[in-house]
């Protein structure tokens, strides 16, 4: 079975990488670089304990911050939106109406709540049967590589 070690990993996913482990103990499962509908990619989907959906964005430098002109897109697919950046990152950069999180490999800490803007029902269970099969498929790759 093929595991990525953190040298490995580029530093956007370093810093997911420590956001989930954080977000687990809030009870928070979490899915990596997960596509909610085509032409979207969302570095970390969280699946809170009642069916809450957070979307966070890692950025790990100021140019990967600027260029990323998509990130208001994937407001309409979660209940909160937060940055993910490590403790260098120029934070006034982020815009105010999202949440904010510092992170390293190994952990994170949510500095700032974003705001809730509540999901439609339909969409939030649409989504979380999405997420569902995907962490399956995930899985099932992990067990069986070969399929």
């Amino acid at each position: 079975m093929h595991v990525e070690t953190l040298q490995t990993l580029q530093p956007g996913q370093l810093l997911a990488r420590g956001v989930c482990r954080h977000l687990l103990g809030h009870d928070f499962v979490s899915i990596e670089e997960f596509t909610p509908e085509k032409g979207k990619r969302v570095d970390v989907m969280a699946l809170g304990p009642k069916g809450e959906i957070w979307v966070i964005e890692c950025k790990s430098s100021r140019a990967d911050f600027l260029s990323d002109c998509k990130w208001e897109g994937y407001l309409d697919w979660c209940d909160r939106y937060f940055w993910a950046v490590d403790d260098s990152f120029p934070t006034e950069l982020l815009p105010e109406e999202t949440g904010l999180i510092i992170a390293d490999a190994y952990d994170a800490q949510i500095l700032r709540m974003a705001p809730e803007n509540k999901l439609p029902a339909s969409r939030r269970t649409a989504l979380i049967r999405r997420i569902a099969r995907h962490a399956a498929l995930r899985l099932q790759g992990l067990r069986d590589p070969g399929l």
